[in-house]
């Protein structure tokens, strides 16, 4: 017969086993703080001895935190320091708290201990209490690695969590009056961002900054992301803001034609003697806002009669897709040469003819659904992605009152302010050349900040966001210039001739920025890398892997440089994400060394 000390450790054994299973079975970690973690290791050496130890690392492998040789050590700490004072109920009591199923029989008298486990030191709260886990089908209890949990998906385009808004902040006229026109918050930003493109092209070659051994000029390339129906018509508002500088080019080209047209009739009427007369040539077909509506070949015209300036201003992004169509290759060219002020050529063979501009100032202003994303941008690698600065727009679920407007003409409005930004813009293009100089504070805070999230990137993204990172700075530059010169501090170009100065002949001016400004510039960084990082979603499995990055990165922004597990789940529940979800995004930040680890306390390093 065998003994009875022999009898109870096989009970021992058998309740762990049962235990064990339990827990594997529902994929759950049962001790999420280092307490729980003693507790679970104390409690398993008093009843199992050297025999529990295998069932403690199965156990504990079920933890993000797992290290093998950590709980080797913490477990042979126990046997040694244990005093018998947690016994295996502990361990049933854990497993019972995170909602883990387990039939067992009554236990044997030497667990009574542990079934008055209120008298145990109380364990801190379970993080996620009663919470189903899934566990990876493809999970092999010997592995050292811990199971992939399941992630709360959302359906269509909308994010998980609300994508940030544009920092608040006292920005330069007509900037300010225009943000602040009745609309609501994603639509101000809206309005912020098609007034910063427009303006932005209006300065072309007159406004730069010096960045990366390059001029840039103000010209942006703005994608506005929207489901139907979010509100993104505001942007149509824009265009009103700009039309007068297009109505007086188009009115002076119609002169030029009726000029051209008489010349021609003319010429014509000379019969014979055309060969000792040149023939007159008919004038460019300039324009500053350059329609989608068109052939590639024929927006690429335009561009070429504009000498590389003006705006594409769309606000069905697919109306740009279908006009490119099958010359989708040359024109993704075209738009990458562009943003880089690089030179633009065409050659058409059935006339020979071949025309060329040195440098391109083209602007682009587009919106459209998720749906059209794919068709216009179909991959990250074509480099039309990273020079994006791109705005979600979550969709409306309220109805709003569209006659609580005060009474206000919106188009009436934007009209007016459309011709007082035409003769504003006159007097700067008086006035010369005007070069952005940022402070050294100003720089190293650039710089500072550009790093951080060139690192944080390649972290979560690897390659895929590291070219948007390094263009995002090409645009925070252009925006600086744009600012600044609204802001209108001014100083005359420190190189211009002293002769100048005395003579008050001043052509080239420095823009300053000041702190105020900058610091509102340096803001749109971050809501510019999350909204950007959720249109990557869009794009195919092929390119990306998952679309959590945007929802991870926002989560995470809000939580202290350190934290733990307990203060992890207590955020999940406030923004309302399933536990589950956060879980995976741990581990996946663990992995990747974005976040780190230390005696169960979390330290932010690049999240």
């Amino acid at each position: 017969m065998p003994h009875k000390s022999q009898l109870i450790n096989h009970n021992m054994f058998k309740s762990l086993e049962k235990l064990t299973a339990a827990i594997e079975a529902a994929c759950a970690d049962i001790a999420p703080s280092y307490a729980e973690y003693v507790q679970l290791a104390m409690a398993i050496a008093t009843d199992c001895g050297e025999g529990g130890r295998a069932g403690f690392h199965r156990i504990c492998r079920l933890s993000p935190k797992y290290q093998s040789a950590h709980a080797d050590r913490l477990y042979t700490n126990a046997l040694k320091n244990g005093k018998g004072s947690v016994h295996l109920g502990t361990a049933f009591h854990l497993a019972q708290a995170v909602g883990v199923n387990i039939c067992e029989e009554k236990l044997t008298k030497q667990t009574k201990n542990a079934q008055n486990a209120k008298n145990a030191p109380v364990p801190l709260p379970h993080t996620h209490a009663h919470v189903p886990y899934i566990a990876d089908k493809d999970l092999q209890s010997g592995t050292d690695d811990f199971p992939e949990r399941e992630e709360e998906k959302t359906p269509g385009s909308e994010p998980l969590l609300p994508l940030p808004l544009l920092p608040e902040a006292e920005w330069p006229q007509p900037l300010q009056r225009i943000r602040d026109c009745d609309a609501t918050g994603p639509q101000r930003d809206v309005l912020l961002l098609g007034a910063l493109t427009a303006l932005g092209a209006c300065m072309e070659r007159k406004a730069r900054c010096l960045y990366g051994g390059k001029m840039q000029s103000p010209c942006l390339q703005t994608f506005i992301v929207a489901p139907p129906a979010a509100g993104k018509g505001v942007l149509g508002f824009i265009r009103l803001l700009i039309e007068p500088i297009h109505d007086e080019i188009r009115q002076q080209v119609g002169q030029q034609m009726d000029v051209y047209k008489k010349a021609k009739n003319s010429y014509n009427a000379l019969g014979k003697e055309r060969g000792q007369v040149e023939e007159p040539q008919m004038p460019p077909n300039k324009m500053f806002i350059i329609s989608g509506n068109n052939t590639g070949t024929g927006i690429l015209q335009n561009i070429m009669d504009a000498n590389g300036t003006g705006i594409i201003f769309e606000t069905e992004a697919d109306t740009i897709s279908t006009a490119i169509g099958t010359d989708y290759g040359h024109w993704s060219d075209t738009l990458r040469r562009a943003f880089d002020h690089d030179f633009l050529s065409y050659n058409r063979r059935t006339e020979q003819e071949y025309r060329e501009i040195k440098k391109s100032y083209l602007s682009i202003l587009l919106s459209g659904t998720p749906a059209q994303v794919k068709p216009l941008i179909p991959s990250v690698e074509n480099g039309l992605f990273s020079r994006q600065i791109f705005y979600y727009m979550p969709a409306i679920h309220e109805w709003k009152d569209q006659f609580d407007n005060h009474d206000t003409d919106m188009e009436s409005l934007f009209a007016t302010m459309g011709e007082e930004w035409k003769r504003q813009l006159e007097k700067l293009k008086q006035g010369g050349l005007y070069t952005l100089k940022f402070t050294e504070e100003q720089r190293s805070e650039f710089n500072s900040r550009f790093a951080a999230l060139f690192r944080h990137a390649y972290a979560n993204q690897g390659n895929e966001m590291s070219s948007s990172v390094a263009r995002m700075a090409v645009n925070i530059c252009r925006i600086a210039t744009i600012v600044g010169l609204l802001r209108g501090n001014l100083t005359p170009d420190t190189e211009l001739p002293t002769d100048n100065l005395k003579d008050g002949i001043i052509t080239r001016w420095d823009i300053h920025l000041s702190t105020v400004d900058f610091e509102a510039v340096i803001g749109l960084v971050e809501p510019f890398y999350q909204h950007a990082t959720h249109i990557l979603s869009f794009l195919p499995k092929t390119e990306v892997s998952r679309r959590t990055n945007a929802d991870r990165d926002n989560f995470f922004h809000d939580m202290p440089q350190a934290f733990n597990r307990t203060e992890l789940l207590e955020h999940a529940a406030q923004k309302g994400v399933n536990p589950n979800t956060v879980l995976s995004w741990l581990r996946r930040l663990l992995k990747q060394g974005a976040l780190q680890e230390d005696a169960h306390i979390y330290t932010r390093t690049r999240v």
